[in-house]
């Protein structure tokens, strides 16, 4: 049966007890029961740095100079009921056709399969979001009726005005698509927007606040 946590306030207390559960190459490894929220974004664009935020923690996802690291499918457990997903980054990484097409394979069968699946944080570059990729996910997720959060991320990066200007952009942009998410700025380095991604994954991991 499942007991939602009771919260005084938004922060992101919960998240920091995250620890490494599983890597899985195969479906077959998937956990099968509770709730998991997952986060998927092009290589680079700050994906590992986001979750290390999040959850307190600047080990806990592997952050690397070398685009493309993450391979698997990488579950961190929260509680006995609820999971943070890191899926690997997608579009960027110099490496084989083959590889690319198996990761491609592993992550359609996550998100066409796996029920624990409430959420997808779909993480961009603040300077360049949407790109294909990004489009394709999100398409994914309309498909599937799965809610998708879009994280721009490294919004240190620009000025306040221009973080504003892109966020209503994009959601110009996906609203013009058809395409249901929510959007935020983000900042790992200044944790700027770190207590609004946490009251939408609370919402997701079914916690009350």
């Amino acid at each position: 049966m499942n007991s939602p946590i009771k919260k005084q306030s938004v922060d992101n207390r919960f998240y920091r007890q995250a620890h490494f559960l599983i890597s899985a190459g195969n479906a077959k490894q998937f956990p099968l029961q509770g709730f998991e929220v997952a986060f998927a974004g092009r290589s680079n664009a700050g994906k590992s740095s986001a979750i290390n935020t999040l959850c307190d923690n600047k080990t806990l996802a592997r952050t690397s100079k070398t685009p493309g690291r993450t391979r698997l499918v990488n579950f961190f457990e929260l509680d006995e009921e609820r999971r943070l997903v890191d899926l690997p980054g997608y579009g960027f990484a110099k490496v084989p056709i083959a590889m690319k097409n198996e990761w491609q394979k592993l992550m359609t069968q996550y998100l066409s399969e796996q029920l624990a699946l409430k959420g997808l944080v779909v993480i961009m570059d603040i300077r360049h979001p949407l790109n294909d990729y990004d489009w394709q996910m999100l398409e994914w997720c309309d498909h599937f009726n799965l809610p998708a959060h879009v994280l721009l991320t490294k919004a240190d990066k620009i000025k306040r005005g221009a973080q504003q200007n892109c966020k209503l952009q994009t959601q110009k942009q996906l609203k013009e698509a058809g395409i249901n998410a929510s959007v935020q700025t983000f900042s790992a380095l200044k944790k700027s927007g770190l207590d609004e991604l946490v009251a939408k994954l609370n919402d997701w991991l079914k916690l009350i606040s």
